[in-house]
């Protein structure tokens, strides 16, 4: 999670794509240059170590769009897939 927040940050989307499982993977990933990424707060997690072969975390991702000041929050779904946790998409509720 940390890792893409860091992606998303430096707009890394080669790096975003290949963290993404690819029964969800858009085909192409633009992002919006007007948002700039500034902080993320963990706020749960679920499984994710080694003997894991998924885990969820909720977070709280804080940016800026035109100099004000905005949250995102998400509960995310990551799986291991060939020895590799990729993000499986957000999860309802």
């Amino acid at each position: 999670m940390r890792s893409r927040f860091s992606a998303f940050a430096m707009g890394d989307t080669a790096y975003l794509l290949r963290t993404w499982h690819p029964a969800d993977r858009p085909a192409r990933l633009d992002l919006d240059r007007r948002v700039t990424w500034v902080r993320l707060e963990v706020l749960e997690s679920t499984g994710g170590s080694v003997v894991h072969t998924e885990g969820t975390v909720r977070f709280r991702a804080h940016y800026v769009e035109r100099g004000k000041p905005g949250e995102m929050e998400e509960h995310s779904r990551f799986v291991r897939l060939d020895g590799r946790w990729v993000y499986a998409g957000a999860l309802n509720g």
